[in-house]
């Protein structure tokens, strides 16, 4: 995919890459790399200014959207980037909220940028949300008047929301709308609890800047990152100008640009469907894509579709290119039926030339990573137990802890059933009274002490060890990591370090694996999978040069939030009912997950639920495209690193 490294256009408004997109944006292959340029966009605006000795005024936000361009900032500043012409207004602030209180985005620009820099306190704007609600109209007006008497916002940081907000001017805000109260969408909210503990802590409404207050900056840039924002950029993007999806009245301004990473434009038509846009170089990914879309589209098998579907479909030139339908249709019809094995670790003594695994060694030394303690059975619990039943040597290694997915009743009953059993003879490393009595005072937004978190963590191992014994796993193939990137106690956790590279390189270094299994579902909406991924795969680059990586496989499966699209999927793994049963049996032995899971994103579905039902909906597909009828798959995708 093609991806742009400059934020800028020459004539605003004149940017339609093609007839359906009506908002200026730029790709970029990750988020890291899009949020550099949008810190050196602001950077080089605040040295303008500061050239002019002139204040340089910023409209900021807050959501996960924009933290790597605050850190980005950051760097700069002790680079010597100064901030002391800077002026900023905040776009928002729960109502009520504290100013101390860990959800607020007071915290969080604290956090995050202004204890890091030299702006002036006096410059720093943000929604207070402890004005007494008969003040607050007044409050919003004089915000207003601020932001024009600092002359009006120079540059507006956004990102958005699965309802199409910006700032929280939920559906239905009107383009005039200025600063003001406001309702949150009951979806806000659901996207919010993770952070609060649950949807009912969450603030019902907010303050916000208004429509027409963001529309009157004279530079604005919309940030929106991973898989989970893909559907909204499109209607956003390519929609009619509506208030139901407020982000679309941006497609009036004459100076805005998205800037977005490719898993959140993989919906926009030039990426999901190019050859509606124009002509396509056709490889053999984007044949298989546009093949398996024309059988969706047209209700169809593949080995039923016409030359006329592919003509009338934007595929005239692929069918010129290949000759006919029915050498199309043969081709990918064989390249999926290969991609199905029920031998995910390779048959011994076959043919692998047409399978997705090598034959040998027919033994093989296998590692599943799972991000947290549950992972591994949600994602792959069926593949899992067919890779010891055919006599593999599995290892699962469980990253993370988990513990900040323990909710404090859970932990409270666990130390209270420890307490009554030892009868005051209590384990040197964990005072259950203590424990107790912490749980029962803990305040609003206290961090869990190291006792509670380790009771929490043992929570979560011990309910490791019993699904992965009744998958039928030895309790020495068994790991458990406890990287310290995750150990902070509290949503937000600490950047990748070498720490935690080097003990992901060191399990791996110990076993040789022939096949790597690991969680390539970066929809994860606190980040903690795209952070193990990224150790995994800084790992795998360190010992590259061994010999034994040379035979090592990595293959990627997603989990409770997304699945691999058909033509993404390099090897299907068919399970029969009963192993659907016994995956199901594997992921309820989690029980601290079940039915008050904390951070289950913007699903809620339980996750035994979510993986049965991804599972046989990757088979009906399977099965509507002509290939074999399947009770359900669980899907792989290999990746070169």
């Amino acid at each position: 995919m093609k991806t742009t490294t400059s934020l800028a256009y020459d004539i605003p408004g004149k940017f339609e890459e093609t007839r359906f997109e009506k908002n200026h944006n730029v790709i970029f292959e990750n988020s890291a790399e899009a949020s550099k340029n949008v810190a050196q966009e602001i950077a080089e605006l605040i040295l303008s200014k500061q050239a002019a000795n002139e204040s340089c005024v910023l409209g900021l936000a807050t959501g996960s959207s924009p933290i790597k361009v605050y850190e980005e900032l950051v760097r700069m500043h002790k680079d010597g980037l100064s901030f002391s012409n800077v002026i900023t207004f905040n776009l928002d602030e729960y109502y009520p909220m504290t100013k101390e209180s860990r959800q607020s985005y007071h915290y969080f620009m604290h956090q995050h940028l202004f204890n890091h820099i030299d702006i002036k306190p006096e410059n720093v704007n943000i929604p207070d949300g402890t004005i007494d609600l008969d003040q607050l109209n007044q409050y919003c007006i004089d915000y207003e008047m601020k932001i024009k008497n600092a002359g009006g916002l120079d540059f507006q940081l956004l990102g958005i929301g699965r309802t199409g907000h910006v700032g929280f001017n939920e559906p239905g805000s009107h383009i005039n709308s200025g600063t003001r109260i406001i309702t949150l969408d009951h979806i806000t909210r659901v996207d919010a609890s993770s952070d609060f503990n649950g949807i009912d802590n969450v603030p019902k409404r907010a303050i916000t800047m208004g429509v027409s207050t963001i529309m009157r900056s004279k530079r604005i840039v919309l940030m929106a990152w991973g898989q989970n924002k893909a559907d909204i950029i499109k209607r956003t993007i390519q929609g009619e100008v509506s208030s139901e999806v407020p982000a679309t009245f941006l497609q009036n301004h004459p100076n805005a640009t998205f800037v977005l990473d490719q898993s959140a434009a993989s919906e926009l038509t030039r990426f999901k469907t190019p050859w509606l846009v124009g002509e396509c170089i056709w490889t053999q990914e984007l044949k298989s894509k546009a093949i398996v879309w024309l059988c969706q589209k047209t209700n169809q098998s593949i080995l039923k579709l016409t030359d006329r579907d592919y003509n009338n479909n934007g595929m005239s030139d692929l069918l010129a290119l290949e000759g006919s339908a029915y050498d199309l249709n043969i081709n990918m019809f064989n390249i999926l039926q290969h991609t199905i094995t029920g031998w995910p670790g390779g048959k011994p003594n076959t043919d692998d030339s047409h399978r997705p695994e090598r034959a040998n060694p027919a033994k093989k030394r296998v590692i599943l990573f799972s991000p947290h303690p549950d992972d591994d059975v949600i994602s792959m619990g069926g593949t899992f137990s067919k890779l010891i039943k055919q006599g593999h040597d599995v290892h699962v290694v469980y990253q993370t802890s988990g513990n900040i997915a323990v909710t404090d009743d859970e932990a409270l009953k666990f130390a209270e059933v420890c307490n009554d059993f030892t009868g005051g003879n209590l384990p040197k490393d964990i005072n259950f009274k203590s424990v107790i009595e912490f749980l029962n005072n803990k305040s609003e937004n206290q961090i869990d002490s190291l006792e509670v978190r380790k009771l929490k963590g043992l929570i979560r191992r011990r309910e490791s060890y019993a699904a992965t014994r009744y998958i039928g796993l030895k309790d020495e193939n068994t790991h458990f990591l406890d990287l310290p990137f995750y150990e902070t106690g509290q949503v937000k956790k600490n950047p990748l370090g070498a720490e935690d590279i080097a003990i992901v390189k060191e399990i791996i270094a110990r076993i040789k694996p022939h096949q790597v299994f690991a969680a390539g579902d970066l929809a994860d909406p606190h980040g903690t999978h795209e952070v193990c991924l990224n150790a995994i795969f800084a790992a795998m680059k360190e010992l590259k040069p061994e010999k034994y990586m040379d035979d090592c496989w990595l293959w990627l499966y997603r989990g409770a939030w997304h699945e691999w699209d058909i033509h993404e999927i390099d090897m299907a793994v068919p399970l029969s009912p009963s192993e659907v049963l016994l995956k199901r049996h594997a992921i309820l032995y989690h029980q601290s997950q079940k039915d008050r899971v904390m951070f289950q994103g913007n699903d809620s579905r339980e996750f035994w639920v979510r993986a049965e039902d991804r599972n046989k909906n990757t088979a009906v597909l399977y099965d509507e495209l002509g290939l074999a009828e399947y009770e359900a798959i669980e899907a792989f995708k290999r990746f070169d690193y």
